[in-house]
């Protein structure tokens, strides 16, 4: 195994299958399952995920609403996912805790690196809500800084395309796919990966991140396994 402890960054929008919005039953299964298939070869999963799918904060600050006031509804979607994902991989005889930011102790606990990581290291899987507890940050930020904290391995960004390309393969057939890529490299082709601040603090931390398709089962056991899975970002 090339890596022993992850972090699993999911959007929002990932948990929507074929849907408009809300949470799809049938994808958000798929998912439980191929994290139970690495959970149960030893690795240690920590996950982060958007809330887009329920509320995207800046769209709708947009529109007259207080950026801080949207951010925080956005903060509040992430744990109604959590807790979706939660739900899922239970019923999949997957042990799993949810940590927030913000504290909403009725549902979850509050984010404790030393308790996370004694999750991890117990063989649960953690997922952490309310992205970093702040506005004007997003979820990539708040991946890459529990990813930091948990002395992640790397970060696994899971999305509906097989990689980084040189143009968006979803409006261009004919963009071309990077197998690997230096952090440098990103910067100079302007390619988007995370948000500015979320890869200037991965690259900052030599913590190196692959995006790959999570919706194609057993691309994650693959990425475990050393298979060159997706696109990979290193220094």
């Amino acid at each position: 195994m090339l890596h022993k402890r992850i972090l699993l960054k999911l959007s929002g929008e990932a948990l929507m299958g074929n849907h408009k919005h809300g949470i799809d039953p049938l994808r958000l299964d798929d998912y439980a399952k191929q994290i139970k298939e690495v959970q149960k070869e030893g690795i240690e999963i920590a996950i982060v995920i958007g809330g887009g799918n329920i509320f995207r904060g800046v769209s709708e600050s947009s529109k007259g609403m207080d950026r801080v006031q949207a951010d925080y509804m956005g903060m509040l979607a992430t744990v109604i996912n959590g807790l979706a994902l939660q739900a899922s991989l239970e019923d999949n005889d997957v042990p799993t805790r949810l940590q927030t930011a913000i504290k909403i102790e009725a549902i979850a606990e509050p984010y404790i690196k030393r308790k996370a990581t004694r999750h991890l290291e117990k063989g649960r899987v953690v997922i952490f809500g309310c992205g970093t507890g702040n506005p004007f940050f997003t979820t990539d930020s708040a991946a890459v800084l529990r990813a930091i904290e948990i002395n992640a391995d790397v970060i696994l960004k899971g999305t509906r395309v097989d990689g980084i390309y040189d143009e968006d393969p979803e409006k261009n057939k004919n963009a071309v796919k990077f197998d690997s890529l230096s952090f440098d490299e990103v910067l100079k082709r302007g390619l988007k990966v995370m948000d500015t601040t979320a890869f200037t603090l991965s690259q900052e931390n030599n913590l190196p991140i692959i995006v790959f398709d999570m919706n194609t089962k057993g691309n994650l056991k693959k990425i475990i396994n050393g298979e060159a899975i997706g696109t990979k970002v290193y220094i």
